[in-house]
């Protein structure tokens, strides 16, 4: 009889259902971090944005956790908390945002340990340019008039964004590249009002004299990529420029690898100037945008103030803006 209820008890445990895996503390605390930062600032930067849909997707080494989506796919389980879960299908080191299960953009991310992020308060603000990619996405018709641009080349993935054949590589890209860098980063830390103006206008003449040396497809990529990342990487700095003052939970305050707001902030535009400054275009080839595209939106700050309210009227390039600037 004993055996016999044993062999019961195993049965009645190998049948039941597993556990639902829950979060931990660290994670929840900087996921409802993020929300409230994002509730705090994010209007201040781009009017409108909290209209936005705001999910995410956090991945752990053993499961991914969801929340905030509309519409959540029925594979995963309540795991309490607003989160629903299932086991891990992604890489932990992703930081990226794209419709996982429907129309709907996703920020998909590992914590910060796992990611480029590598401490809680710089994770925040990569989830901060994330979450501007989800104010991309969103704008109507945004994925048709992506395809209108003709770059996919058949590839329904989005993968080409990565891996367009854009010549990186070509002496003369990189040499034209490197003056191009040098006058942006003259003109933008002139203090001087009267010796910024001739800086800014020799810097758009030769930025339309480099663009020249591409392909109209080529120019096409070049600027999809600066108008939608470039100005990612600019919104973070925007981000976290304006949270300098912003007081967290004390949750977060007490993480291990707690940064303050302050601190961040005054590293954050330093940090992609010298990105830029050190970058070379035949090594890094795409990541170039990202700095790139950011000292571009900083330029543009002084040279055409509230350009950023034809940003998603003239979508796919920032040429249109300095152009106008420069009239």
């Amino acid at each position: 009889m004993k055996t016999l209820l044993c062999v019961l008890a195993v049965l009645f445990f190998s049948l039941a259902p597993t556990p639902t895996e829950k979060m931990s503390a660290s994670d929840l605390v900087r996921v409802a971090e993020f929300y409230r930062l994002a509730d705090k600032i994010q209007d201040q930067i781009w009017p409108g944005w909290s209209r936005t849909p705001t999910p995410v997707l956090l991945i752990t080494p053993t499961s991914e956790f969801l929340t905030h989506h509309p519409n959540a796919p029925k594979e995963f389980a309540d795991a309490g908390d607003g989160f629903l879960v299932r086991p891990r299908q992604l890489p932990v080191q992703l930081e990226a945002t794209f419709p996982a299960f429907d129309a709907t953009s996703v920020i998909v991310v590992g914590a910060p340990e796992t990611t480029a992020s590598r401490a809680s308060t710089r994770w925040l603000f990569t989830l901060m340019h994330e979450h501007f990619h989800q104010l991309q996405d969103s704008q109507p018709d945004f994925y048709k008039k992506v395809e209108a641009l003709g770059l996919s080349r058949g590839d329904n993935t989005g993968m080409w964004m990565l891996n367009f054949p854009f010549p990186y590589e070509k002496p003369e890209a990189g040499t034209g590249f490197a003056t191009l860098r040098d006058l942006l980063l003259a003109a933008l830390a002139e203090k001087d009002e009267a010796k910024f103006q001739p800086l800014a206008q020799k810097y758009v003449t030769q930025r339309k004299t480099y663009f020249s040396n591409f392909s109209a497809e080529e120019q096409k990529y070049f600027e999809f990529e600066l108008w939608k990342e470039g100005i990612a990487r600019y919104t973070q700095v925007k981000c976290a420029e304006a949270a300098a003052n912003y007081q967290p939970a004390p949750e977060f305050a007490a993480l291990p690898d707690y940064e303050s707001f302050a601190t961040n902030a005054a590293k954050a535009r330093t940090a992609t100037l010298s990105e830029l400054k050190q970058i070379n275009l035949a090594e890094s080839k795409r990541t170039v945008v990202y700095s790139f595209g950011a000292t571009e939106g900083f330029l543009l700050d002084r040279m055409h103030p509230g350009w950023q309210k034809q940003y998603f009227q003239h979508p796919f390039s920032l040429s249109v803006y300095f152009e106008s600037a420069g009239k």
